[in-house]
């Protein structure tokens, strides 16, 4: 199974290393994470794990939820997430196990999924990289998209480039560095950006490469 983990974006900030140079660090607090449910081919008709990270206040859930927590008794928990692993690994884990940070190690490598940031409505300019038209007196384009390409049939062709809504896609930054893993704050620092707002959610994965 792939070392997984939930966590949220804290921000940027750099750290010094062995040769003093600056490193750029993503900081990201890593879990704990709880096991919320084991799910097995019998009953599933897959083997995986349902984890949990961020607790909450178990009045702001819904009846159904408040049940899914209380039946193996789980304190209730803001996000959810399944991690697919092989069934001989379902007995490695019990419902209620906490998983922290300390499973990654400070030179591995991670693969980082997260929602990035949304850019509201955007022009082809923006949203594809278009170049503008000529900018002169009377040339009437400008920042528009152009032809759209059609010569015979008159509709729009499927996956046309065209202005529309931009970001909030789920995005995976694979290969980053771990720099530092700091087990008493549940901290994780690894080199370069991660994609998502601060405080956006995060899945943490050891890399496939």
């Amino acid at each position: 199974m792939r070392k997984s983990i939930l966590g949220r974006k804290v921000g940027m900030s750099q750290v010094f290393d062995e040769q003093g140079e600056a490193v750029p660090v993503t900081v990201i607090e890593v879990g704990p994470c709880y096991v919320v449910q084991k799910k097995t081919p019998e009953r599933d008709g897959y083997a995986a794990l349902q984890i949990g990270f961020d607790e909450l206040n178990g009045e702001k859930l819904n009846r159904p939820m408040r049940g899914h927590f209380d039946k193996d008794k789980v304190k209730p928990l803001r996000f959810l997430k399944e991690v697919r692993l092989d069934e001989a690994e379902l007995d490695n884990y019990e419902v209620g196990q906490e998983i922290k940070v300390d499973i990654f190690d400070p030179g591995e490598s991670v693969d980082i999924q997260g929602i990035s940031k949304g850019k509201g409505f955007a022009g082809v300019i923006k949203r594809h990289g278009f170049n503008r038209g000529p900018m002169k007196h009377g040339s009437r384009h400008h920042r528009g998209p152009g032809s759209l390409g059609a010569k015979s049939i008159g509709r729009v062709f499927k996956g046309r480039k065209l202005p529309g809504r931009m970001g909030r896609d789920k995005v995976t930054v694979q290969n980053l560095q771990v720099v530092k893993v700091d087990n008493e704050r549940n901290l994780l620092l690894v080199r370069g950006a991660v994609p998502g707002p601060r405080m956006g959610l995060l899945v943490i994965k050891d890399s496939l490469r």
